[in-house]
């Protein structure tokens, strides 16, 4: 921690950007694409995209869930969805899910999450979706690999249910993206119009 420590309390010194750019991006944002992934701490957007500041709008959470519309519960994702499409402009959407992903791997073994509340209540918001992938299957990994791309698939269905952005789909004005990140390799498959994933 105080690596990180001495880092931030340095960084004004040194942040890698020239005084006009940190101007620009004082006077406001306007980001080129908006990035839903995981928290996981291996999953970083702006190190994959190779994204500076101000490029990507992110949401991070755990497991990359887009929650319904409209379930009148406060949603800080709601709020970053709509924000990111009625107010920023952001004209294409990535969802992206990653390997060894702890949250699709705890829907996926069954584990007990009585110990935590947050976290079992998070995840009941995918696991009627995802009940047709958590059978037994092939190998630990593939079968992951298998069901996480399937809540991918899951999140870009809800995301498209949003007012805004059904509205700006409709009108040939949004994008929206499926990755899938190899933790281990770093290599990126994109979902196709075939509902497959693949190295594009």
């Amino acid at each position: 921690m105080q690596a990180l420590l001495d880092h931030a309390r340095s960084f004004h010194r040194n942040p890698g950007w020239d005084a006009d750019t940190l101007r620009a991006l004082a006077a406001g944002q306007s980001p080129e694409a908006m990035v839903i992934s995981c928290s996981d701490s291996r999953v970083v957007p702006a190190l994959i995209t190779g994204a500076g500041p101000g490029e990507i709008f992110e949401l991070r959470n755990a497991g990359n869930i887009v929650p319904p519309p409209g379930s009148g519960v406060p949603s800080g994702e709601a709020a970053t969805i709509e924000y990111a499409l009625d107010v920023l402009g952001v004209r294409d959407v990535v969802v992206c899910g990653h390997s060894h992903c702890g949250a699709m791997d705890a829907l996926a073994s069954g584990s007990d999450l009585s110990e935590l509340p947050g976290v079992a209540a998070w995840l009941s918001l995918v696991r009627p979706a995802l009940a047709p992938y958590l059978g037994p299957g092939t190998g630990k990994d593939e079968r992951l690999e298998h069901i996480v791309q399937r809540n991918i698939v899951h999140q870009l269905s809800v995301l498209s249910s949003y007012p805004a952005a059904r509205r700006l789909m409709n009108a040939g004005a949004l994008r929206l993206h499926g990755w899938y990140y190899r933790v281990e390799t770093g290599a990126l498959l994109e979902l196709g119009a075939d509902g497959t994933f693949e190295a594009r």
